[in-house]
């Protein structure tokens, strides 16, 4: 993942109510939740929870899809294992460097 596009999923799930939004969606799993659904249970206005559905699907972390006259959100699972792989990708390994540093000194 590029340092761009993980800043720009960030800064998606750094508003409270899209968190709250997309860890609704990671707990439906892969079946997804319907949008009367998720405005019920988080308890947030049709025109905010679309406000805040858009800019996490124009970040890649949620899709829709329409079924008949219901608009089902899911998680996109690759998107959000992609950007945890990319903060802990290098996770440690300055360790090793400070470790030469102090048996050197």
């Amino acid at each position: 993942m590029k340092l761009d596009d993980a800043a720009a999923h960030l800064e998606a799930l750094g508003n409270p109510t899209r968190l709250k939004i997309y860890r609704t969606l990671i707990r439906a799993g892969a079946v997804g939740m319907p949008v009367g659904r998720l405005q019920d249970r988080l308890k947030i206005a049709p025109s905010t929870l679309s406000h805040h559905i858009k800019a996490l699907v124009v970040v890649g972390l949620v899709t829709q899809v329409r079924e008949a006259t219901t608009l089902i959100c899911h998680a996109n699972y690759e998107v959000m294992r992609g950007l945890v792989d990319f903060l802990v990708a290098e996770c440690c390994t300055e360790t090793s460097e400070s470790k030469d540093t102090k048996t050197a000194a």
